[in-house]
């Protein structure tokens, strides 16, 4: 059963093992990569495929980059220094308190 997803395009949210943040730009409703993808995660923390996976414009320290992340592994990013994705400024704007809108909302 494909559940509903817990967070929305726009939102800001954290991974909750690796150190980093990032702002969703899209949902898949369960897994939608390829098989190599999924098998490169390591057995022990591999999620299931049957649950929403994000597209997110990602950052840690040292870089910014795409990360897909399964929901299981997200959690609502309380900080609200913003993001410096090259890529958000292109597709988001962001209000005065600190929301992501898209652009183009019919884009997907």
């Amino acid at each position: 059963m494909i559940k509903q997803a817990k967070f929305s395009i726009g939102q800001v949210v954290r991974h909750r093992v690796y150190p980093f943040r990032g702002l969703i730009f899209d949902v898949d409703p369960e897994f939608d990569n390829t098989d190599e993808w999924y098998e490169s995660i390591p057995a022990a923390v591999r999620p299931k495929k049957n649950q929403p996976f994000y597209h997110l414009y990602a950052e840690n320290d040292e870089s910014v980059y795409e990360a897909y992340v399964s929901e299981q592994n997200l959690l609502i990013d309380e900080d609200n220094t913003p993001l410096r994705h090259p890529r958000i400024s292109i597709e988001f704007t962001r209000n005065a308190s600190g929301d992501y809108q898209p652009v183009n909302v019919a884009k997907h």
